[in-house]
């Protein structure tokens, strides 16, 4: 094992922050608030690849989009970007942090719905509402859901609707990441170290995530390209039409075994009606980390990557953030046609909690 010295004399410093240098509201900043999301990398790093790789003004592609870090940055940084992913709420979130608002009208639907009565919603006494919410949260998130096609804005009413859910489950407050079985009865809380009691009500969070997702959008609409667009596709990126051309493809794959996108949102897509296609997965969770898991990570990831290739201009970088413990990406690239240019180390910038402690991942630069 390599001294700790050692380990940190191979780190890129540029692509690496402890918490002092870049606390969790810069990491956070605007948009990338809107929802929580697993799995998901900072803007800033994103920032100093577009600078370090692509040449201002040029189009960036994500052919994992997740929660839309890549295109929310590029948009930031004067890029035009396209992004795809397989998990319809992950496209539903990305197009609501992207999209361009008229303010005013924006404005004016996120405070007439947060003004409105939702004490009438009627309770959900089966399926993953009925299970994961006391009757009144659910009779509230089902009353804010019925009211959403009122208004021009839907999708962003439909994120505040699923953020909200997500704080408002019966869950204790120290594990709102992974929960395993509603918790219905006071509990110890290790967060808070005192009794807390299950969340009963869902009306404050909607109203506190729909004005902040309202002042969120409004510091985003400050600082993002007046003249640069992103487009999001939904769908299987190893199959998808990609527009050409791109000047560097910026993405962060899933992790093989590791976390069910679909699951982790369930609640968004039952309350939202979306569509759950998460046998598709590259690296599903459900699949695990056999040999044959792995096998079929492997070749999900040369498809996606071969497909994202053939989009690019020639000689344009491939950045890829990955964690390869397994040391599957050589074989990867090599399988997708592409040539590994260097290998860059960084310490990642880990949040306290149950997720605290030292981690390293590397972005790998290719090239066909």
């Amino acid at each position: 094992m390599p001294t700790q010295t050692a380990l940190y004399a191979t780190l890129d410093l540029d692509l690496s922050w402890s918490e002092r240098d870049l606390p969790e509201r810069e990491r956070t900043k605007h948009v990338h608030r809107l929802h929580p999301y697993l799995g998901k990398f900072i803007p800033q790093l994103v920032e100093i690849l577009l600078g370090r790789y692509v040449a201002p003004g040029g189009r960036v592609l994500d052919p994992f989009a997740g929660s839309g870090t890549t295109l929310v940055q590029s948009l930031e940084s004067g890029y035009d970007a396209v992004g795809g992913d397989l998990a319809a709420f992950n496209c539903l979130l990305t197009r609501v942090k992207t999209a361009r608002y008229n303010e005013f009208v924006l404005e004016k639907e996120l405070r007439d719905m947060s003004s409105r009565d939702l004490s009438e919603g009627q309770s959900l006494g089966h399926g993953y509402v009925g299970q994961w919410f006391a009757p009144q949260a659910a009779a509230e998130l089902l009353a804010w859901r019925e009211r959403i096609h009122e208004y021009e804005h839907a999708d962003v009413l439909r994120v505040v609707l699923a953020r909200a859910a997500r704080s408002a489950r019966l869950t204790t407050h120290f594990d709102l990441d992974f929960p395993k079985q509603p918790q219905r009865e006071p509990y110890w809380c290790y967060k808070h170290r005192r009794e807390c009691r299950p969340v009963e009500r869902a009306e404050h969070f909607l109203r506190r995530y729909a004005l902040d997702t309202l002042a969120r959008i409004k510091q985003f609409a400050r600082v993002r390209s007046r003249t640069r667009e992103a487009t999001v596709l939904h769908g299987d990126s190893r199959e998808l039409a990609w527009p050409p051309r791109f000047d560097a493809v910026i993405t962060s794959p899933p992790y093989p075994g590791l976390i069910d996108y679909h699951e982790q949102h369930r609640y968004a897509y039952e309350l939202l009606g979306l569509d759950d296609i998460r046998e598709l997965e590259v690296g599903a969770a459900a699949a695990g980390t056999s040999k044959a898991a792995l096998a079929a990570y492997s070749d999900g990831i040369v498809d996606v990557l071969r497909n994202a290739a053939s989009a690019l201009r020639p000689g344009a970088p491939m950045l890829i953030v990955v964690n390869d413990r397994r040391d599957l990406y050589p074989e990867i690239l090599e399988r997708a046609g592409l040539r590994l240019e260097e290998r860059l180390r960084r310490h990642v910038n880990r949040r306290t909690g149950r997720r605290a402690g030292e981690f390293f991942e590397d972005v790998l630069v290719a090239r066909a």
